[in-house]
């Protein structure tokens, strides 16, 4: 099939790949404009762009595509039979989604309809969610609301972060939407309601929906009066952007374990042993009760937690007895 295909991230270049790599034409791809990055603040194409120049393909980059009326008449122009949107990024007017006879649809990173909107795998890590998964949507006018044609679900380990749960999704979003295509196409040309009951959709409601809300600068800033479990999921969940401070520096953390009994099977063997060696609430939340060879270990509101790698300002990232050394830290010093 013609497909015109939406996206901006790395996590979106595999699909864009595997659709190729299925015999699908891609007509054109629209990606977010060039931004700013790094030190030198140069102009940085998105990963997509890169991916679709390579392919050959045609780009586009509309700063708002909602209000690009030009860039609306183009991408019609392309006569692609359906969209496939893989975290582009904007929100698609009703002008766009109704262009392509085959529809729009999106691999989202959730189980629908948890975690609609942005940041759906940090937010599943942040509150601790046990899995999570893709699912390929039809799209409509509300924040992915649509119905959903196919959906698959992975597990979410306790040690895995962000960028390891958002590699695993990426892939079997690739796939799944390689799945979809044939499926979409065997649905004809027919109303939107006539395809979708052909496809037997399932159709969405609120009940048990949940928002994944844009992120704050003060959502990555660890609190250790929190519990140990709550910034572990933190630092997970944002991985790698949760940060602290440790004499007058900032201190962004890469990996931790809660050091909760209940927990034991799930942790490494390193943070095991160190389980059950402070009693709970003897300390002041965010000091150090010890450095080891598996890292510094920092009391919370509830059971210690072990920071295994951070990275201090100024410094490169550090893992283990070289933190501890590199921070310099002895029991009894304040983190935070």
């Amino acid at each position: 099939m013609k497909i015109l295909f939406w996206g901006t991230p790395t996590y979106a270049v595999p699909t864009l790949d595997a659709l190729c790599s299925a015999g699908h034409e891609i007509v054109g791809v629209v990606t977010q404009p060039d931004r700013r990055r790094g030190r030198g603040q140069q102009l940085i194409p998105s990963p997509v762009k890169l991916k679709a120049i390579e392919l050959g393909v045609p780009v586009f980059t509309p700063e708002r595509i909602r209000k690009d009326l030009p860039c609306q008449r183009d991408l019609a122009e392309l006569g692609a039979d359906l969209s496939v949107v893989v975290a582009f990024g904007q929100i698609l007017p009703k002008s766009v989604l109704e262009q392509p006879p085959r529809g729009c649809w999106n691999g989202h990173g959730s189980l629908l309809p948890r975690w609609r909107g942005a940041g759906p795998i940090q937010w599943a890590l942040l509150e601790g969610d046990e899995r999570t998964g893709v699912g390929v949507m039809a799209m409509e006018e509300g924040l992915d609301t649509g119905p959903v044609l196919l959906e698959r679900a992975v597990e979410i380990g306790l040690l895995d972060n962000a960028q390891v749960v958002a590699n695993r999704l990426s892939d079997l979003t690739a796939s799944l939407i390689v799945e979809a295509m044939p499926l979409i196409e065997s649905a004809g040309l027919g109303c939107e309601s006539e395809r979708f009951a052909k496809l037997n959709v399932r159709p969405q409601t609120d009940d048990h929906a949940s928002y994944a809300r844009m992120l704050k600068k003060e959502d990555f800033a660890v609190d250790w009066s929190d519990s140990a479990l709550s910034i572990h999921r933190k630092v997970m969940g944002l991985y790698p952007g949760a940060v602290t401070q440790w004499q007058g520096k900032r201190l962004k953390l890469m990996a931790t374990e809660p050091l909760i009994a209940r927990l034991k099977s799930q942790l490494t063997d390193d943070a095991q042993a160190l389980i059950s060696r402070w009693t709970t609430g003897q300390h002041k939340p965010g000091e150090v009760l010890d450095v080891s060879a598996a890292g510094v270990v920092v009391s919370s509101s509830g059971c210690p937690l072990l920071i295994r790698e951070a990275q201090l300002e100024g410094k490169n990232r550090s893992v283990g007895l070289a933190l501890g050394q590199q921070l310099n830290a002895r029991p009894g010093d304040q983190m935070g």
